[in-house]
């Protein structure tokens, strides 16, 4: 299973076009929420991708991580 960071790299080097694609699948499927499996948790994870492509929301995205590491402190984990 790959950590949570490799998931997070993979996905912001992911080709432009495929994660706005994804993203707009993603809002699609949730307006078919009434049905089994698809849900409306989709429309905002949906959106949430394709805003990652726009360049100030990826800069709040990075600032408000490093206030969360500064705020929580070093990990837990043991890595370096």
């Amino acid at each position: 299973m790959k950590r949570p960071n490799q998931v997070y790299k993979a996905v912001l080097t992911a080709p432009r076009l495929t994660r706005i694609a994804v993203g707009l699948v993603l809002v699609v499927a949730g307006f078919f929420g009434f049905l089994p499996v698809l849900g409306y948790w989709m429309i905002p994870l949906g959106i949430i991708v394709v805003l990652f492509d726009v360049p100030w929301i990826r800069e709040l995205w990075r600032r408000s991580r490093r206030w969360w590491k500064k705020i929580r402190g070093p990990s837990r984990e043991g890595s370096p």
